[in-house]
């Protein structure tokens, strides 16, 4: 990762040059105003071979905070941190004006709130007898049936291990070892010389706990919730801590964990229902302008929901266009006019999760199930086809390479095979994809090559302690030979091996004028859900809510 000193040192290299500053001059930025950020260069050929590069690029917060919405566009430094001079500077957008500050601050404190801004009264969920979590030695979380382990990490965030849930005998089975989002690779699709490079690593080039800020109080995190800080040791060897880093709360939207009434018709009179309750493990990250929120979610009846989401401010391109009818070329567009004089630029996100699976065990093997469409014989029934489960179990990592398809529905389950339900199946779990997007760029494109793990949704390797970090250990100007893509071309047995399973969640981003000044939160998620795990439904014996459980509130005026 990128340390303090080295984006300090690129700043004050870039801010003492003099053909900079006459460019900053020209441009009619004050220098008080004048905030650069210094973005990662990625990898594009041997001119960047025995450097250590960081770009610097610029922005006026003249009458804003939110300087990200105006850019100084064109004018990209390029500086060797080691030697401490500047390699290159790109100055061709001086035609292009910085775009205005109107309607850019997001604070509570200044904005200027329209009447019609959509407005609720403020609600929270109420636990009279305190949370049911209990947080031991400061990392060992207990909570209904689970028990895990929680840690903060300086490029991961945090890192959930050890996670164990209890069967209905008392004792608790291995689950997970150890799950943590690996690599967040973000490429953005713009050729022009002060965009081709941006195509951040941000896990591995910033940190996803190095830039976690403190948490808010109501807001990123409910009433009854626990703080945990992050603790970590700076490039000098110095601790630092990042107060309020991960809140653990237990949440309950008014979901049901199952229900069923029967028709009085038929002589029954059956209502049943069972409230949904979570506990959430949360942490966010502000990775310069983007904001990312990482919920790992988990449910009595054994299912984990690991969610991602997006808000934050876009990155935007200055451009002389104040409104579509003024482009002449729409081709030469690379995203959206979000504003007056800014274009946000079409980009993606892929989040890479490291899964090191260990169902009732450490030995796990991997299948496939797809359903596969089946014609019925001549006479045999009124129907002409049905779907039919089948199975094939990965003997090696190529097996196991999944890219989802809508058309080829299948089921994904890593189980131990030594392990049997009463009814002699292997117990298990699947994880099923939400809403996702797959990286459209060629695999011989440098940002591609560096992000090679998301060229598949779903990969499976050999437990190896040196492959945790899925575009590789050190990521800055990395060249991609040490990613998940590299290990497992090398085709390893998987089956009936202490195996990781790799799922990378996507998201394409084509900007829309509802995402600035700063976005509404988007999410994705996907789940890891037992299959034959457990005997039958986990949560029968789940207890329902009544009137008497209840503090007695009452609103406080009437309607």
């Amino acid at each position: 990762m990128f340390t303090v000193d080295d984006l300090t040192t690129a700043l004050q290299v870039t801010l003492s040059d003099l053909e900079f500053n006459k460019s900053i001059i020209a441009r009619g930025v004050d220098f008080n105003d004048l905030i650069c950020a210094p973005p990662s260069s990625g990898w594009f050929g041997a001119d960047e071979e025995g450097k250590r590069i960081v770009k610097v690029e610029c922005f006026s917060s003249q009458n804003t905070p939110n300087f990200y919405m105006r850019p100084i566009e064109g004018l990209t430094v390029t500086v060797d941190v080691d030697r401490k001079e500047i390699v290159k500077i790109t100055d061709t957008g001086r035609g292009i004006p910085i775009p205005k500050a109107t309607n850019t601050d997001y604070r509570y404190t200044s904005s200027p709130f329209s009447d019609m801004t959509p407005l609720t009264n403020p609600m929270s969920m109420e636990q009279p007898k305190g949370p049911s979590f209990t947080v031991e030695n400061g990392h060992i979380v207990k909570w209904a049936n689970w028990v895990f382990h929680l840690k903060p990490d300086i490029r991961a965030g945090m890192i959930i291990s050890q996670a164990k849930i209890r069967a209905e005998n008392g004792e608790y089975r291995s689950v997970m070892y150890k799950g943590f989002a690996s690599e967040l690779f973000v490429p953005y699709m713009d050729p022009d010389e002060s965009w081709y490079f941006k195509s951040y690593m941000d896990a591995g080039e910033f940190g996803l706990g190095a830039t976690a800020m403190a948490l808010l109080e109501l807001n990123d995190c409910p009433r009854h919730a626990y703080y945990m800080d992050g603790v970590f040791a700076s490039a000098d060897g110095r601790p630092v801590i990042q107060p309020n880093m991960i809140c653990i709360f237990e949440r309950y939207s008014g979901d049901i964990g199952w229900r069923h009434s029967e028709i009085p018709v038929l002589g029954f009179d059956i209502r049943e229902s069972r409230p949904k309750v979570t506990l959430v493990a949360r942490m966010a990250a502000s990775v310069g302008n983007y904001d990312y929120i990482f919920d790992w979610e988990f449910q009595t009846d054994g299912l984990i929901r690991i969610k991602v989401g997006l808000t934050g401010m876009l990155m935007v391109k200055g451009t002389p266009y104040e409104n579509i009818y003024n482009i002449f070329n729409a081709n030469d567009m690379t995203g959206t006019l979000v504003s007056e004089n800014v274009i946000g630029v079409v980009h993606d996100h892929f989040v890479s999760f490291h899964l090191d699976m260990d169902i009732d065990g450490a030995n796990n093997s991997f299948a496939k199930v797809n359903l596969v469409k089946e014609n019925t014989l001549p006479g045999q029934s009124p129907r002409r086809s049905y779907l039919k489960a089948k199975r094939k179990v990965a003997k090696t990592e190529n097996d196991a390479k999944i890219k989802l398809k809508l058309y080829d529905p299948s089921e994904f389950h890593v189980f131990n095979p030594s392990k049997r339900s009463r009814l002699g199946n292997p117990t298990g779990y699947k994880i099923i994809p939400g809403g996702n997007a797959a990286s459209l760029l060629d695999l011989d494109d440098p940002p591609q090559i560096r992000g090679a793990f998301t060229n598949n949704q779903i990969w499976v390797t050999p437990h190896n302690k040196t492959e945790e970090w899925a575009g590789g250990l050190l990521v800055s100007q990395s060249k991609g030979d040490d990613t998940l893509a590299v290990w497992s071309a090398r085709n390893r047995e998987i089956e009936n091996k202490d195996i990781v399973l790799w799922y990378t969640l996507g998201f394409h981003h084509i900007p829309c004028q509802e995402d600035f000044p700063v976005m509404p939160t988007v999410s994705s998620s996907f789940e890891l859900k037992p299959v034959n795990f457990f005997d039958r439904n986990p949560i029968m014996g789940a207890t329902p809510t009544f009137q008497k459980d209840l503090p007695v509130c009452s609103a406080s005026r009437s309607y």
